[in-house]
């Protein structure tokens, strides 16, 4: 799999910003290593150009016509490698070159077909799409691995999705722009197309993992048999005695869930070896506590059976979990057995090395949440500068979401990356 060429710019008006994306990818496609003949795109906008969707996609189609298929989204900012474009006009390419075989773009009028057997899928929604989480974890189970990745619209203005697919639309919807709002869409990749993917939650368990023992609705009444209340405080050593201390504390302060599933086994290690939470996680706010029942109200519906702990986030934690998901993706990606051109390439400096196929990977997308990004991890752009640094520089771009995609689950002010990789 060659380097995937990939671009981004910003300007006020969006025919500038788009022709100096296409310079950058007309460039990049000259030099060695990288795709020649790329047939899928990512495209993503800030949602100042959230009104121009439809021209933007035109435009970008017209000059590529190489590439067939197109998807994408809008977010509040966007990201590429090395730099974040918040509160300004920008977009931002990849460009895949994929065996046609092994994916379809999916979307309303051109839902993924029984004739291919999908293992992983990217997919964009609609947060205000009615009944979300179902549709999710139904699209999970249309793949064999069970693993989505990607993320939810963010816009201040129109909440748009790009979705062209080369194979057609439905009857009656043939002249479909690309251009949707509500639903999903995204792309379906089969075995073929290797992927590594990993989800930061950006928050640090302070408690062991219990059990929900009893719950009604959103209210976490029993953990363990005692009453979640007094297990909270005691987990967290604070009193109710001095009620302004303890409300500090429990403000800052979240619940990491492992719901039950029918048929499927939790893992007992919800908190894994390295302090972190894994993949079938979701973090939820505590929103309120019910002295009567001696309970907690949590922004979630709760079932008995559930697991749960106690986390806080802030910006320590997050940094070290983003360094710790990019490590293990390099580590997994690193031979044990180097030859020299993969040494070579792993050991130069971040500030000499450019991406390069020894590196093993051909492109990278990263899904963060709106409230994450720069100003989150200590300045602007900071957090994909740790990306850089961690991951190497390689090609990548993403967006800031309303909410993430990880495995089956909607996840919220997490990380998720995944990486395109190429043969050892």
């Amino acid at each position: 799999m060659s380097l995937f060429p990939y671009a981004h710019a910003t300007h006020p008006q969006w025919p500038m910003a788009a022709a100096l994306v296409l310079a950058q990818l007309r460039a990049q496609m000259t030099l060695p290593g990288y795709a020649t003949a790329p047939c899928l795109a990512l495209l993503y906008i800030t949602d100042h150009y959230a009104p121009h969707a439809q021209d933007i996609l035109e435009h970008l189609s017209g000059e590529l016509p190489l590439v067939t298929d197109w998807s994408g989204t809008v977010g509040i900012g966007i990201a590429s490698n090395n730099v974040e474009y918040f509160d300004e006009p920008a977009l931002a390419v990849m460009l895949l070159e994929l065996p046609s075989h092994q994916y379809r773009v999916f979307s309303g009028i051109a839902p993924l077909g029984l004739g291919f057997e999908a293992h992983t899928a990217l997919v964009h929604a609609d947060g205000d799409t009615p009944d979300l989480a179902e549709l999710i974890d139904e699209m999970a189970r249309r793949t064999d691995s069970g693993y989505l990745f990607g993320g939810l619209s963010s816009s201040r203005t129109q909440s748009v999705q790009f979705a062209v697919a080369a194979d057609g639309n439905l009857s009656g919807h043939g002249a479909a722009s690309g251009v949707f709002t509500g639903g999903l869409s995204g792309v379906a990749f089969g075995e073929g197309v290797d992927l590594v993917s990993r989800v930061t939650q950006g928050c640090k368990p302070v408690s062991p993992t219990h059990v929900v023992t009893e719950a009604a609705h959103n209210v976490v009444v029993a953990l363990d048999g005692e009453p979640a209340l007094d297990v909270m405080l005691r987990d967290l050593g604070v009193s109710l005695e001095r009620p302004q201390e303890a409300l500090e504390v429990v403000r800052a302060t979240l619940v990491g869930l492992v719901q039950p599933r029918e048929g499927v086994a939790h893992d007992a290690a919800m908190v894994r070896q390295t302090g972190n939470f894994g993949s079938d996680v979701t973090v939820r706010h505590i929103i309120g506590l019910d002295p009567g029942r001696r309970g907690i109200a949590v922004a979630d519906q709760v079932q008995e059976g559930a697991q749960l702990a106690f986390c806080q986030r802030h910006m320590q934690a997050a940094k070290a979990d983003l360094m710790r998901i990019c490590a293990e993706v390099r580590e997994e990606l690193e031979p044990q057995e180097q030859t020299l051109e993969v040494a070579t390439a792993l050991q130069q400096s971040e500030a000499e090395a450019a991406p390069h196929p020894a590196r093993r990977i051909a492109g990278a997308l990263y899904v963060s949440c709106s409230g994450r990004g720069g100003p989150h991890f200590g300045g602007p752009s900071a957090e994909m500068h740790i990306v850089r640094r961690a991951l190497g520089d390689v090609p990548l771009v993403g967006f800031f979401a309303g909410g993430e995609i990880g495995h089956r689950h909607v996840f919220g002010y997490t990380g998720v990356l995944t990486v395109f990789t190429t043969a050892a």
